[in-house]
């Protein structure tokens, strides 16, 4: 979280008549009525981006500070409308920057990786650039230069690439596999990429990577996952009985 972003944006909020209040929120325009997060970010979020007082990368970054007050998800629906609505796109800096910036943080980043991998990743309309401002474009920087900032980004931008088609992320996970510790987050972004519904892999290009991963013999799924590659299988649900012979197999 960024302590001045969340700030701005309960002042904000409180502008409007809607403050903290315990473990909810207050409205004036709903007096003797709990507020959840929630319900305040489906109420406020989308204003944002109607507030004549602020130029567009000062919503944005206001919107970014009601993430990190609320920590909604829905925040993030708001911010993706208002890049893909009439009116956008947002300017790319800010926009991807707050992604960056968010994902780096200790600060736990589930509404982004959501929204990443349910939003921006599932669309094939923006998950080239998308993936390229959060990973793809840096990852070199990544591996040669590793802090640990840009490794909780990595990790977390690598578990939810399941979606992201293989011609996008193939040059971004060969570099990955150079830096052992991104291995665990590579391994599950291809084992999301078998099992997801907007999954893709190359069969032997993945198991290529697969095997110069360095994971414990007994990591869960790793078993399966090599012999459905060596099997030559893209996707579980384009041959949904070859995991559960990989299973058997196992047994």
């Amino acid at each position: 979280m960024t302590t001045r972003g969340a700030e701005a944006a309960r002042r904000w909020l409180a502008e409007r008549g809607v403050r903290a209040e315990g473990e909810g929120w207050t409205s004036d325009g709903e007096p003797g009525r709990r507020l959840t997060a929630n319900e305040v970010a489906h109420s406020w979020a989308g204003e944002v981006f109607t507030d004549g007082g602020l130029d567009v990368p000062g919503r944005v970054r206001l919107a970014f500070g009601l993430l990190d007050l609320l920590g909604e998800y829905w925040v993030t629906c708001e911010i993706r409308m208002a890049d893909r609505g009439a009116t956008g796109p947002l300017p790319a800096d800010a926009l991807w920057d707050g992604y960056r910036r968010r994902l780096e943080a200790e600060e736990d980043a589930e509404a982004l990786t959501y929204s990443l991998w349910a939003d921006w990743f599932e669309d094939r309309a923006t998950v080239a650039a998308a993936f390229h401002e959060v990973l793809g474009g840096d990852i070199d920087r990544v591996v040669n230069e590793p802090t640990d900032a840009l490794l909780r980004r990595a990790r977390r931008v690598l578990k939810c690439t399941g979606p992201v088609p293989w011609p996008v992320k193939e040059a971004a996970y060969g570099s990955a596999v150079r830096l052992p510790a991104l291995h665990p987050a590579l391994f599950r972004g291809l084992l999301a990429g078998y099992h997801d519904v907007y999954g893709e892999l190359e069969p032997s290009a993945a198991l290529t990577l697969l095997t110069r991963l360095d994971l414990p013999a007994d990591t869960e799924h790793l078993a399966e996952l090599r012999q459905v590659l060596t099997e030559g299988h893209r996707n579980h649900h384009l041959s949904p009985p070859a995991w559960d012979d990989a299973i058997r197999a196992r047994a």
